[in-house]
């Protein structure tokens, strides 16, 4: 299984997100215990105050398991240095891909300031991952237009639509060849109309593993046994959770090489 969606834990900047502290070791002994065998990591501090030294962060924690963790990057898209830092995230973090919370960054995904930083991201092989499910900022259409505009960039909605907008995220997904879909604080009876309808390869699943208040991640746990009360097939269970994420990481993710 692959969590394509989970967060370093709130080294310094104490918000409404912020949970309990961890190290990479507590996180993997997390990781075994639900089953997980590699996870997309993604920035907590980042997202609320994206600096270099974030990203930085992030890429260390996974450092000390390159083989069951992948980092994504972060930045404020409106800052001068936004593009050379997300090819720096690149060519000297190695990191598979970049994270953008507009609704917490302030920004829109109509923003001209966007084009050059998806285009290093496309060209550097990596994927964008955005928050999507809360307006007004963060709907998956906003999303599926940015996605439009660089057909060769995978853009994933990290939250399938959330509760309210998941019908919005999965016409989005079928109607965007590169658009894809992380189910994540998404409701399971809307999973299984996502997982019904939406094309083949192109559902995720992730936990938001990271903002717990105990180390042990008690509530990410929760969310990989949910996934046996959807009433899903077992192709379809196998594409979200192996199949399409390992296909989108590519070779140069975690689980490389493994069958």
């Amino acid at each position: 299984m692959i969590d394509f969606h989970t967060h370093t834990p709130a080294w310094k900047t104490a918000t409404w997100l912020a949970g309990a502290s961890f190290g990479a070791r507590e996180f993997v002994e997390f990781m075994d215990s639900a089953g997980i065998d590699a996870a997309v990591v993604l920035s907590h501090d980042g997202l609320f105050n994206p600096t270099p030294e974030a990203n930085d962060e992030v890429a260390a924690f996974v450092a000390e398991y390159p083989d069951r963790m992948a980092a994504f990057g972060t930045v404020s898209p409106r800052q001068s240095g936004a593009v050379p830092e997300v090819e720096r995230c690149f060519s000297q973090l190695h990191m598979r891909g970049l994270k953008l919370h507009p609704w917490l960054q302030g920004f829109s995904m109509h923003e001209p300031a966007l084009d050059p930083i998806c285009e290093v991201v496309a060209g550097a092989g990596g994927i964008l991952l955005s928050h999507d499910g809360t307006p007004p900022y963060s709907t998956p259409l906003q999303i599926a237009a940015l996605a439009r505009r660089h057909p060769n960039l995978p853009v994933v909605l990290g939250h399938g639509g959330l509760h309210d907008c998941w019908r919005e995220a999965l016409a989005a997904t079928v109607e965007t060849p590169n658009l894809y879909l992380c189910i994540c604080g998404t409701p399971p009876y809307a999973a299984r109309r996502i997982l019904a309808e939406a094309p083949s390869g192109k559902v995720l699943f992730g936990t938001d593993a990271g903002l717990s208040d105990k180390a042990s991640q008690d509530y990410a746990v929760a969310r990989v046994r949910e996934i046996e009360g959807w009433g899903i097939t077992p192709a379809q269970r196998r594409s979200m959770l192996e199949d399409a994420p390992r296909t989108l990481l590519g070779d140069r993710g975690p689980l490389r090489g493994r069958a």
